[in-house]
């Protein structure tokens, strides 16, 4: 699991500065900077441990892909409120506050308006996780001598 816990926080960094770049508003700055907050890594690893047995519990359970969307997206979203509230605790601020940007927040910790990404975030890590589990044997034996 801790390969994956690092693959999950090395693609969840990838897609964060992905998205912070994307234009988002007129005049486009085309310099398409993206960032992140190192503390972003451990969070985005926590997939391994919380996502990966709700995928397995949800699709051994037979749950149609609508519902297991939703229950990604208020995961995901749950997930958001926690670590970002732990964070303003122990920092003083949460990393992606979301006041300044957004019209539908609950107190700037996650965005409903996002709701529908997340839905779609946690479907497509569906078969990456499938995938990861198949590859995971291959990347022990390449790193153990």
């Amino acid at each position: 699991m801790l390969i994956r816990f690092v693959i999950y926080g090395l693609l969840g960094w990838c897609m964060e500065i992905v998205w912070t770049a994307l234009p988002k508003r007129r005049p486009i700055d085309w310099r398409l900077s993206g960032n992140s907050y190192l503390w972003m890594f451990p969070l985005y690893g926590l997939v391994a441990p919380l996502y990966e047995p709700v995928h397995t519990a949800l699709r051994d359970a037979g749950i149609i892909w609508p519902v297991r969307g939703l229950i990604y997206a208020a995961g995901i979203m749950g997930l958001e409120v926690l670590t970002g509230w732990l964070l303003q605790r122990l920092t003083g601020r949460c990393p992606w506050d979301y006041t300044p940007h957004a019209r539908w927040h609950w107190h700037g910790y996650t965005r409903f308006d996002y709701a529908p990404l997340w839905f779609g975030v946690g479907l497509a890590l569906e078969p990456l996780h499938d995938f990861l589990v198949r590859l995971t044997p291959a990347i022990q034996a390449a790193l153990v001598p």
